[in-house]
């Protein structure tokens, strides 16, 4: 479902108002018996000031932003950790999560990291398997982020099959040298760039803790819980 839009009455008021002022200076002209050079002048002021109020009302229309349109993401809420990761990693994960979850956007977030899921928290995707697919590779590859603005203009989000099914932005970030970040929106475009400065800053920190703890640790598959 849309989210409403706080500010579209506030756009649509000079409009509203400029077409109701014309509109009863019509009535007012049609009323009037005997038309005086005084009356004359206030309707052509009249006239003006009701234009200028549409046109005011229409610039707004164009100018002002918009809150993009949200959904309710399909899937449960919930919070799995790979608990066969140190207690370091677990607690720094946790933490993360939780600071991306409540002071951005983000509704869904995975953690992937040496072909581990270590962690999926929010509204869950349909499976915590994870397979990457062209987009997330080259973002392994080559260690730049990826941000698609809104998923239904990338046919390439269908390898996000493990993100909840109509999620509709999503950022796919670096983690250290061998993981990805994974976020997910309930609106297109509603990541600004402050937010992607400050997913990248969090990722960085938790891809250095990372690559120092997890240096010595075996492979071992995903055990979340």
């Amino acid at each position: 479902m849309a989210a409403t839009d706080p500010n579209v009455w506030l756009r649509r008021l000079p409009i509203a108002t400029g077409i109701l002022g014309s509109s009863l200076l019509m009535v007012n002209r049609l009323l009037t018996p005997a038309l005086t050079e005084s009356q004359a002048r206030s309707d052509v002021m009249g006239v003006i000031l009701c234009a200028v109020l549409v046109l005011t009302g229409l610039l707004w229309q164009r100018v002002q932003p918009r809150s993009p349109d949200a959904v309710i993401l399909e899937g449960e809420a919930g919070f799995e950790l790979d608990e066969a990761l140190p207690e370091t990693v677990q607690t720094e994960l946790a933490w993360a999560s939780h600071l991306l979850l409540t002071n951005t956007v983000t509704r869904s977030l995975v953690v992937y990291y040496d072909g581990r899921v270590l962690l999926r928290r929010g509204v869950l995707g349909p499976t915590a398997e994870v397979t990457p697919g062209a987009i997330l590779q080259r973002v392994l590859t080559k260690g730049k982020a990826v941000y698609l603005v809104n998923t239904k203009l990338y046919p390439g989000w269908l390898e996000f099959g493990y993100m909840p099914p109509n999620t509709q932005g999503l950022i796919c970030q670096p983690l250290g040298d061998r993981g990805a970040l994974l976020l997910g929106a309930n609106a297109p475009r509603s990541y600004t760039r402050q937010d992607e400065i400050w997913v990248a800053g969090i990722a960085d920190k938790l891809g250095e803790t990372l690559d120092r703890v997890m240096a010595d640790e075996p492979s071992a598959p995903s055990a979340l819980t």
